[in-house]
This record gives C-alpha cells, sequence and structure tokens, in this order.
C-alpha cells in the first residue's frame, strides 16, 4: 500500500550510496548475500529474545535488501552477456526474491522458537505470507510473459502487486513484534487478516487481466 509512495523517497540516499560502492568492487549479489546474513541473525536474536538486536538486524537486512538493486544499477557491468550497460540481471533478481521469503518466514520462525506459546498465531502468519507471496509470483510470472509493468514501484526483477500488505507494511510488522512481543497474537492477527485480504484481491486482479 506504501511501497509506491515511499520508494522516490528511499531511492534517494540508497542511490547516493549505490554510486559510492559502485566503485568498490562490492557486488550486488554480496550485497544481498550480507542482508540475509543480517536477517538471520535477526531470527536468532529473537529465538534467544534479544528483541532489540533483532530489531537492528532486521533494519540493516532492509537496508541491504534495497542497497543490493541500486548498487546493480551502478555498478560497471560484469555480465557474460554482450551489451550489458548495468550489473542488473535475472540471477540477481532471483537471489533477491528468495532471500526475501526467507527472511519473512524466518523472522516469525525465530520468534516462534523463542516463544513457543505463540507458535500458533506464528504458523498462522507463515501461512498468511505464503498466501501473499504466492499470489504475488504468480502473477508476477503471467504477467511477464505478456510483458505487463508496473513502473510506480521502481524498476525491480520482481514487483509488488498493489496491495493492502507489501514491503513496507511487512516490516513494519516485523519491527514491532521486536518491540511489542506482548502483542504477537494480535498483530499477527490483524495483519494476517490484512495479508488474506490481499491475497484475495490479488486473485480477483488476476482474473480481470487474465482471464
Amino acid at each position: 500500500m506504501f511501497d509506491a509512495r515511499l520508494r522516490p523517497l528511499i531511492d534517494i540516499p540508497l542511490n547516493a550510496a549505490a554510486r559510492t560502492l559502485s566503485g568498490t568492487g562490492i557486488t550486488p549479489n554480496a550485497i544481498t548475500g550480507i542482508g540475509f546474513l543480517f536477517g538471520v541473525l535477526g531470527a536468532v536474536f529473537l529465538a534467544f529474545q534479544l528483541d532489540y538486536a533483532a530489531l537492528v538486524m532486521i533494519l540493516l537486512s532492509r537496508i541491504m535488501d534495497g542497497l543490493d538493486g541500486a548498487v546493480a544499477r551502478h555498478a560497471a557491468p560484469r555480465s557474460r552477456h554482450p551489451g550489458a550497460k548495468t550489473q542488473e540481471s535475472d540471477l540477481g533478481g532471483y537471489y533477491d526474491i528468495v532471500a526475501d521469503f526467507l527472511f519473512y518466514s524466518g523472522i516469525i520462525l525465530g520468534f516462534a522458537i523463542g516463544r513457543p506459546e505463540h507458535a500458533l498465531m506464528a504458523a498462522f502468519l507463515i501461512f498468511c505470507f505464503v498466501g501473499t507471496g504466492s499470489s504475488f509470483l504468480a502473477y508476477a510470472i503471467i504477467a511477464a510473459k505478456q510483458n505487463r509493468n508496473h513502473d510506480k514501484q521502481g524498476k525491480k526483477s520482481f514487483y509488488f502487486l498493489t496491495g493492502i500488505t507489501e514491503g513496507s507494511e511487512t516490516i513494519l510488522v516485523l519491527c514491532l513484534i521486536c518491540v511489542f512481543p506482548g502483542w504477537f497474537p494480535q498483530i499477527a492477527a490483524i495483519f494476517g487478516a490484512l495479508c488474506l485480504i490481499t491475497t484475495f484481491g490479488r486473485i480477483l486482479q488476476a482474473r480481470r487481466d487474465f482471464g
């Protein structure tokens, strides 16, 4: 819901940092890997109920998640494909989306390990993540086949189809459960319901666009 509005604001500092990093030799895929490791640490910290340490790792992970694409667009090409002008690649996009979904579910898994009394609601929330993720990926595959594009969310290997729960909202929820872990059942119930609404909305959108 907020991704398209936040993208122009987020791109300004990310592009500035990317211009600096593009000459250092660090690759976008390396940044993706670093961001994923931050996410794993966040899940481990939650498993040990180190909530504020987990919060820092989550934020660092998401900064890396935005930075990898920016560096890819600014860095000199290292592609095997002739005519490449940047380091943007389908493989990089693949790494990015796999890391994202493992990150989202991993954070909730870490929380459930640390607080098993909330395991049922954690399982519900991961189920809802699967709904939004699968509906998003399935739409993106067909949209790519039909040469559709949503430019408002920026140039991405995979873009988020507009819905109530997108990347920004999910990150906010992960931060909230670190700050207010006792409210996890309520947060999971509300956000999970919104995820299901988003999933249903995307199914209806796909029916209109592809039917």
